[in-house]
């Protein structure tokens, strides 16, 4: 895939990416007890082998593009990890995991707009807002309990989705600005991989040297991060980084499908209501806006701006 592809193929490598993701809960349960411990330790092996592999992939690259703004976005992408499952072990899954990732979107068009000037077009706001509410309304249904409300738990869900969309913006802004996409991811990963080694080895359970262990995670790591990062990171060259946040809620709604189809778990109305906000919403964000073609200020500006800019003409 070249730097100039067509802007129809952004959102779909993204969403994409984000089918990919959507599926290491369900694959996660085949080897895992559900503690907090194998968590922790499946959340760092797929870390650490796909930053691995990213940096590998991309190592001829690497060196072009390492910069504060990536170096800094590989300690995001390990925070966001020990955020989540700090969050999750207080608030309980289901609620934890729709405040981080629900909120993603929303941090990344405000860093977007105070980072990068990209004031987000009306559209971009209403269908992250609908998408938002299919999140809500499939946690609602699947009946979360209150007393799992922890504020704390909250507050770490919220820093992650901060710290997620802080990744997210420095990864659009060095593709933006000529960055190879495959280098960028390897530089955040790699990075973030190495940070992880100490927690992978303080959490490495005895049951993960079975074979059947080893290939789920592998398949974390090689599936649900490296190729699922090499396509984001290829669609955000031609998708605005705060509409590919909104289309990684597709992650919810195929991990909500696989519970259906896999687990054997039943959707309540509300839930089905919400998958069915969700899809609508995605497939509103995935069409290519189009608008008067902008005015340029020479390559240095266009540069600055990256792939977003075509899409922000709209006030």
């Amino acid at each position: 895939m070249s730097d100039n592809d067509g802007m129809g193929n952004g959102p779909l490598a993204v969403i994409g990416a984000a089918v990919l993701w959507g599926t290491a809960g369900t694959i996660g349960l085949l080897v895992s007890t559900g503690s907090a411990s194998d968590a922790t330790a499946l959340a760092a092996a797929r870390l650490v082998i796909g930053g691995a592999a990213l940096a590998f992939v991309a190592r001829r690259g690497l060196r072009r593009v390492i910069k504060p703004g990536l170096l800094l976005g590989a300690v995001a992408v390990a925070a966001y990890q020990l955020c989540f499952f700090a969050a999750v072990t207080r608030t309980g899954v289901a609620i934890g995991s729709v405040v981080a990732i629900g909120s993603g979107p929303v941090f990344t068009g405000l860093l977007s707009w105070l980072m990068q000037g990209r004031r987000p077009t009306r559209r971009w706001t209403l269908t992250t807002a609908v998408a938002i509410c299919g999140c809500a309304a499939l946690i609602v249904g699947g009946g979360a309990e209150a007393g799992t409300r922890a504020v704390s738990g909250v507050l770490f869900a919220l820093l992650g989705g901060l710290v997620y969309a802080f990744y997210a913006v420095m990864a659009a802004r060095a593709i933006g600005r000529g960055g190879d996409s495959d280098a960028v991811m390897g530089v955040m990963f790699g990075g973030a991989a190495i940070i992880m080694l100490p927690v992978l080895a303080l959490t490495w359970p005895g049951w993960a040297a079975e074979p059947r262990a080893l290939l789920v995670v592998l398949y974390l790591g090689l599936g649900t991060t490296a190729l699922a990062y090499l396509l984001y990171g290829r669609g955000l060259r031609t998708t605005p980084v705060a509409t590919a946040a909104t289309l990684a809620l597709t992650e919810p709604a195929v991990a909500a499908l696989l519970g259906l189809v896999v687990l054997g778990e039943r959707l309540s109305p509300v839930s089905i209501a919400g998958l069915v906000l969700l899809g609508a919403s995605l497939l509103a964000a995935a069409v290519p806006e189009r608008g008067p073609e902008p005015k340029t200020e020479g390559p240095e500006r266009a540069a600055d701006q990256g792939p977003e800019m075509e899409l922000e003409s709209q006030p």
